[in-house]
């Protein structure tokens, strides 16, 4: 792959962690909410164990580009 394109692979990879993180932020705020105010909280921790387990595959999907970024840099010299 070139190097502009797996740039923006990165790039956007990026964006799917942040967003990762800021929907686990969100998600831990609404089962404090449900909980303060009594409600069952087991489906949204549930939702949160899911996203929790999405955030690592975005996480190391941006580790693999990176890692290939380094090696087209590496091929670029």
């Amino acid at each position: 792959m070139d190097l502009p394109m797996v740039r923006q692979h990165l790039a956007e990879a990026e964006q799917h962690v942040a967003l990762g993180e800021r929907h686990i932020a969100r998600q831990v705020e609404i089962i404090d909410e449900l909980a303060l105010a009594g409600h069952d909280t087991g489906l949204a921790v549930d939702l949160l164990d899911s996203y929790c387990q999405l955030q690592v595959c975005h996480v190391a999907h941006r580790e693999r580009i990176l890692k290939e970024l380094e090696a087209v840099g590496r091929a670029r010299r």
